[in-house]
């Protein structure tokens, strides 16, 4: 939600986050590939600790991307080169994994090979794959071409090994059952 003063506000159940969009200028590519990276990242966090997804996304909006001038007020030599997330879809990935999370494990698990279960995956792997079943079953604008290699670089970021190779492969097969049509449409 946008505010007269160019900030936009997150709402949280409870409590609510003004975060500066004036720093948020980058192509929005970029901006929406960092925000699949922070909420992978995030449910990650969830995953491992069990808290629930608003206080983690209260942190990462508030204390883990702060803007580009308050971290240059603090100490502009060692200012990091990080692309500002897209915060709205940052807290629609965290939010709704979080919520159809079961769901979204039903998705995953036919997709999977052999006797793995979502449960068996590294717990990265495992927020990977939910975050990018959620797109494919939520974003319908965005491509699932481009929702699935989005992932692939997400992977491609934690591992070295063949982790990409099975969120392509995942992915892909999901892909073909939510969005039959564009699939097909896509190889032809």
């Amino acid at each position: 939600m946008s505010q007269d003063d160019g900030s936009q506000k997150i709402l949280l159940s409870s409590t609510s986050v003004s975060i500066s969009t004036e720093d948020n200028n980058n192509p929005r590519g970029i901006d929406r590939s960092s925000a699949r990276l922070s909420a992978v990242q995030a449910l990650y966090e969830i995953d491992m600790t069990g808290v629930s997804a608003d206080p983690v996304l209260q942190e990462f909006l508030k204390d883990r991307w702060k803007s580009r001038s308050s971290i240059l007020e603090q100490d502009e030599d060692n200012l990091p080169n990080l692309a500002t997330p897209d915060h709205a879809l940052l807290a629609e990935i965290i939010r709704g994994v979080s919520a159809k999370r079961d769901d979204l494990d039903r998705i995953i698990e036919p997709s999977l090979s052999g006797e793995w279960t979502v449960e068996r995956l590294e717990v990265i792997l495992r927020a990977t794959l939910r975050a990018g079943t959620f797109e494919l079953l939520s974003t319908e604008k965005v491509p699932a071409k481009v929702i699935i290699n989005e992932y692939v670089n997400v992977a491609k970021a934690f591992f070295d090994d063949n982790k990409p190779s099975l969120v392509n492969g995942v992915l892909d097969k999901i892909a073909r059952v939510l969005r039959t049509a564009e699939m097909e449409k896509s190889e032809q």
